[in-house]
């Protein structure tokens, strides 16, 4: 049977005071509650560390090399212990964060410096990934999901919406003209992607809802590459705020079909494992992006 620090404590906390009743009441215990936990440490040791007389308490010779490795043991605990609140204000260690490569691209890399000058002990690991990975098997802090979740073993954390537009370059329009209804899309190139296929379910207002699903002329696994796309003149896509907004307002890509397109925006959700109390270097880098992101 091992020894537990409650009794390592008590041996200490009565050695300091000199008897068992003023170990219990410094440590706001019952003095029966302190005389058996002493009882137990030298049951398990199977050495007498205090003789106790009608007067005192003193250490054997073994007491006395016990008491001196259990200061060691109980002040290396405390040592940890101030260690942890240390970084609690001043978060620090490695963050693995995971998202979409587009919304790594677009949304986080921009607001790195700024993190880094706020938490220079944290040390981030940057990975992308267009569909969604296994947390614990890539060993990630936090994974970026946009979309409606499925994964209901995950705790998530709203950072905000972003709207969806459909959205072409000015060259492009200019070559193949402007479609004027959602109709006239039938006869334009449409950029969409392999997978999801809710994806290519655009926020179109028709006899069919508030959703078209479109038959896409060219395919991409990844927004960035559709994007690319786009902007090249190839065709038109329906692209998340947060990736075209820069385009938008250089207009490198300017909407089409605005009157026809709903209010449809995509959720965005930090999500991640929680078994045990977060880690600081987590819910700093939770809150930093909640802040930024408006969620």
């Amino acid at each position: 049977m091992k020894t537990t620090i409650e009794e390592l404590v008590a041996f200490r906390t009565v050695v300091d005071t000199g008897s068992i009743t003023a170990a219990s009441e410094q440590l706001s215990q019952t003095v029966s509650g302190i005389s058996r936990a002493l009882s137990r440490l030298e049951q398990k040791l199977d050495t007498t560390l205090l003789r106790r007389t009608t007067r005192r308490l003193e250490l054997t010779e073994e007491g006395a090399a016990f008491l001196q490795r259990t200061r060691a043991i109980l002040d290396a605990i405390d040592d940890a212990e101030e260690h942890m609140a240390a970084r609690r204000q001043q978060p620090a260690g490695r963050l693995r964060v995971n998202a979409a490569s587009p919304f790594m691209l677009h949304a986080i890399v921009p607001l790195v410096p700024e993190f880094r000058s706020l938490y220079p002990q944290i040390s981030l690991e940057l990975d992308t990934d267009d569909l969604p990975i296994d947390l614990l098997e890539r060993r990630t802090d936090i994974a970026i999901r946009i979309g409606p979740l499925r994964d209901s073993t995950l705790h998530a954390r709203p950072l905000g919406t972003h709207r969806l537009r459909v959205l072409a370059s000015p060259a492009y329009l200019e070559a193949h003209g402007k479609p004027r209804k959602v109709a006239d899309l039938a006869d334009h190139t449409l950029l969409g992607f392999t997978q999801p296929e809710s994806l290519n379910r655009w926020p179109l207002r028709g006899v069919h809802g508030d959703e078209w699903n479109i038959a896409p002329t060219l395919v991409a696994s990844s927004g960035e590459t559709l994007r690319q796309l786009a902007l090249a003149g190839v065709g038109i896509v329906c692209l998340s705020d947060f990736m075209t907004g820069a385009d938008r307002e250089s207009g490198a890509l300017v909407q089409v079909l605005a009157k026809e397109t709903a209010d449809v925006r995509q959720p965005v959700n930090a999500v991640y494992y929680r078994n045990t109390q977060l880690s600081a270097r987590i819910t700093s880098f939770l809150d930093f992006l909640s802040r930024r992101m408006g969620g």
